[in-house]
């Protein structure tokens, strides 16, 4: 797995989204940028999101990613944890709960600095998977 360090820059992000109750595929692209902030990086998310029947519509998205002795912390912008990307693993799962809902998430480094990250998300009204590819820009 790749140090903090390593994904400090600019990233392109492709992401699809498969939404099971919906039988639907949305559609994201942008960019992410990680940037030092002084405890580690910030990752701010910018692209436009497509969704089937809808016009294009801005999305964005802010992380703060921070190194510990297991791995990589991420949380939300506002400091409250979100899920970890354990240490040591090229391939790195976690999950988050959310009220009712569930996420797993996994990461894969295999193909550093090309990397995938992997949401699926499920709950009393959310059925779906989103496939993120990371290069850089």
């Amino acid at each position: 797995m790749p140090q903090l360090g390593e994904f400090e820059g600019l990233w392109r992000i492709a992401r699809r989204i498969e939404d099971e109750w919906m039988g639907t595929t949305g559609l994201f692209e942008g960019v992410a940028r990680f940037t030092p902030d002084g405890q580690g990086l910030a990752y701010t998310e910018v692209g436009e999101l497509r969704l089937p029947q809808e016009p294009p519509m801005p999305a964005r998205r802010h992380l703060l990613w921070r190194e510990t002795a297991e791995g990589i912390c991420v949380l939300y912008d506002d400091g409250r944890p979100f899920h970890r990307i354990p240490a040591r693993a090229h391939v790195a799962q976690d999950w988050h709960d959310c009220g009712f809902d569930s996420y797993d998430v996994t990461y894969n480094f295999t193909r550093w600095p090309q990397w995938r990250m992997i949401w699926k998300v499920c709950g009393p009204r959310k059925d779906y998977v989103s496939i993120s590819d990371f290069r850089r820009a």
